[in-house]
């Protein structure tokens, strides 16, 4: 059920008009007491957004929504993936060298249970019947999200079980990950992540970091991706999800803290290793956790926020 609720805004919160305008945000869901933790991509000419639904944000009966929409306007539920002994959190969303929908996300386990982690895949040919979920990647490593290059899929998990490291994986399938780079970054109790790879084939790392210092970083590594480098951000950021434009720019949807909670998208700037925030969306207090999708010249943006009561799912449009 889609609920038609329009917010047509006249300006922008950005650096300069030509950099940014926010055409339309739509809330698109608040069936459940609490609804958050998206994705966003466009396949076979429909939008496909997951989120996590559940009674609050830390709650045993979280489940993975699948919404999809021919218009992005009109949004219909599709799916909905649960589990019996594991609330089911943060999905992600990709489309495979194979043309199929692969999701992934982690379960919290229910105790008893060995472990307090497992992340897990399901795949689809058409965003409505899932395949029974796989377990991928290592127990109490999270992986966070999957991101393709020459069709071998790449994974950076984060450890859950007090030792405070990012894993950095790969796959030839989705399916069965291998670490690449068992101990990829230990500083400061990092977590979150997003991967984007550039045309020459460098890939960039948005990581979130949670201890002393809780500031986010940017890395980038060359072929074969086992050797690192690190900037610092300098804020501290969290949900971090990144895209390159098709005019090479690098933008990021974050949340941010100085000044109160809020979703931002920010440029990018690799050779500085700057975070420069351009546009806040309408957003505040639990919030963030964004989708991102390029479509006809404008970036689409899933997220999630409290600032109208109910924690609900909003899709923005941002003209750039």
């Amino acid at each position: 059920m889609a609920i038609r609720l329009l917010i047509l805004l006249s300006f922008a919160h950005a650096l300069s008009p030509a950099e940014a305008e926010l055409i339309e945000v739509r809330r698109i869901w608040d069936a459940a007491p609490h609804s958050a933790f998206t994705d966003l991509l466009r396949f076979e000419g429909q939008w496909f957004c997951v989120f996590r639904e559940g009674k609050e944000h830390l709650s045993t009966d979280g489940a993975i929504r699948v919404l999809t929409s021919r218009d992005g306007t009109n949004w219909i539920s599709t799916a909905r993936l649960t589990s019996t002994n594991a609330d089911l959190r943060d999905p992600k969303i990709t489309i495979t060298p194979k043309n199929e929908l692969l999701l992934s996300g982690a379960g919290a386990m229910h105790p008893p249970s060995p472990h307090r982690h497992l992340s897990f895949a399901w795949s689809s040919s058409d965003g409505t019947n899932w395949s029974a979920p796989v377990t991928i990647g290592d127990p109490n490593v999270w992986l966070w999200g999957i991101a393709w290059r020459r069709g071998t899929a790449y994974s950076i998990g984060y450890d859950t079980a007090g030792e405070r490291f990012v894993r950095l994986y790969s796959s030839a399938d989705g399916r069965s990950f291998e670490p690449l780079v068992p101990t990829l970054f230990t500083e400061g109790r990092p977590n979150e992540s997003s991967i984007v790879f550039q045309p020459d084939e460098t890939a960039l790392c948005l990581l979130r970091r949670d201890g002393a210092p809780g500031t986010g970083k940017l890395g980038s590594a060359r072929p074969p991706y086992k050797e690192w480098q690190w900037k610092d951000l300098g804020v501290k950021i969290g949900g971090p999800h990144m895209v390159r434009l098709p005019d090479g720019r690098l933008v990021a949807c974050v949340r941010l803290y100085d000044g109160g909670a809020r979703t931002s998208l920010a440029w990018v700037k690799p050779d500085s290793g700057a975070l420069i925030e351009f546009l806040k969306l309408p957003s505040g207090g639990d919030t963030s956790y964004a989708g991102l999708a390029w479509h006809e010249n404008v970036l689409w943006v899933s997220y999630y926020s409290s600032h109208e009561a109910r924690t609900s799912i909003y899709i923005a449009k941002v003209k750039l």
